[in-house]
Parts: structure tokens; C-alpha cells; sequence
């Protein structure tokens, strides 16, 4: 699975943006997610989104960031509002197909980074 995220970009604090990710194939029965990787730190959770809709979210961005899919387009989004600071980061899209009693394989996109300051 390839994956393409887009719409990183700079932004002030308490404003919006929308991350996308296509991916190469259809994510119909795949889980898909968004992490992120600040300067200096490790890649850490944002937010998940299995195959049948059910969200998980980190706890620093609960109430702020949303993740959704469109199946019929193969996209995966991540929905920003109220930015904060110590969101700048950069955006790396996954998505993580299970194989039973295998382990699972993860597939990364690029990442687009956010930058959010005033």
C-alpha cells in the first residue's frame, strides 16, 4: 500500500487545517491512522480509525482533531481546529493491515508537516 498525505502547511495558533491520505488501493478493511513526530521527539499517536468507522484519539488532542474516511475514495482524513504550538509537528499517515494470528504490517506515507505559530 502506498500512501500520499497532503495539506501540512503553516498556520496560526487557534486555526484550522485538513490533512489528507490517499492511498494505492481500497482501504475498505483496512485500519488506518495518523501520527505525528515533533523536532526531537518520538513518533507518537494521534488518532486511528478501524475499517467499520470506531475512532481512537490521543488524549492532547481529544476535542480538537477529528479523523474520518471516505472508502470510495480510498482517503483517510485528519480534521485540525484550534491549533495549538505544540501541535507543529510532522504528519505521517498509516495504515496497518491484520493477518490473523501474523503480526500486523504498518505502511507509511511521506508526512506533511504543520507548523502552527503566530
Amino acid at each position: 500500500v502506498q500512501l500520499q498525505a497532503s495539506g501540512g502547511g503553516l498556520v496560526q495558533p487557534g486555526g484550522s487545517l485538513r490533512l489528507s491520505c490517499v492511498a494505492s488501493r481500497s482501504i475498505t478493511d483496512i485500519h488506518m491512522g495518523w501520527y505525528r513526530q515533533a523536532p526531537g521527539k518520538q513518533r507518537e499517536l494521534v488518532a486511528t480509525i478501524t475499517g467499520g468507522g470506531s475512532t481512537n484519539y490521543a488524549d492532547s488532542v481529544k476535542g480538537r482533531l477529528v479523523i474520518s474516511r471516505d472508502n470510495t475514495k480510498n482517503t483517510v482524513y485528519l480534521q485540525m481546529n484550534s491549533l495549538k504550538p505544540e501541535d507543529t509537528a510532522v504528519y505521517y499517515c498509516n495504515a496497518r493491515i491484520y493477518r490473523g494470528y501474523l503480526p500486523p504490517v504498518d505502511y507509511w506515507g511521506k508526512g506533511t508537516l504543520v507548523t502552527v505559530s503566530s
